[in-house]
């Protein structure tokens, strides 16, 4: 974790909910999602559902933690969306479905913070930007709101491109967006924190 803190001043609804929750600070807002189950919420762009919902995404997470340092007027967080080439070193859990496709890795979208210039990832308990820095692809700046469609409309068309340049592998981008909710679906059924 970043060497990084600050306390929840603000009375905007994630500083609220939070405070409400015990979580004081930053620190303590991270360790708290950090600890959430991995499950897709019912709704991505309601940050308020890690709370009720007691789990989260890198999306709504990150999300999260972007939305309480902008309530409080803390301009070091940025949320980031990265993609990175997902196999199972970097995300344990999924071999089996790379596997069956013939698959070293896909390049996966993922949510994270940058702070000061250092990776912060709150996915799993045991997340760590060793887990991923080097297998990155591209990353940009993103708002808490394009965590949901753009997110998923950026993913997509970098997905496009990239089976347009690595035309020998057989699937079709239908065929690639399934491999990835497999992968997805593994995740979800093996949270391995």
């Amino acid at each position: 974790m970043p060497d990084f803190n600050f306390k929840i001043k603000s009375s905007g609804p994630v500083s609220e909910k939070s405070l409400e929750n015990g979580i004081p600070d930053f620190v303590a807002a991270s360790l708290f999602v950090k600890q959430l189950p991995y499950k897709r919420n019912s709704n991505k762009t309601d940050l308020l559902l890690p709370f009720s919902e007691n789990c989260g995404t890198c999306s709504t997470k990150h999300a999260l933690l972007k939305e309480l340092a902008n309530e409080n007027s803390v301009n070091e967080v940025k949320l980031i969306l990265g993609i990175y080439k997902m196999n199972n070193r970097n995300t344990p859990g999924i071999g089996d479905v790379l596997v069956q496709y013939k698959m070293d890795f896909l390049p996966e979208a993922h949510n994270y913070l940058r702070i000061n210039d250092q990776i912060l990832d709150c996915t799993f308990p045991n997340s760590s930007a060793e887990n991923f820095e080097s297998d990155l692809l591209t990353e940009i700046e993103i708002y808490p709101e394009q965590v949901g469609d753009f997110k998923i409309n950026f993913h997509k068309n970098f997905l496009r491109q990239w089976l347009e340049e690595n035309q020998f592998l057989n699937p079709d981008f239908e065929k690639l967006w399934s491999i990835r909710e497999a992968c997805i679906q593994q995740l979800s059924e093996n949270t391995f924190a």
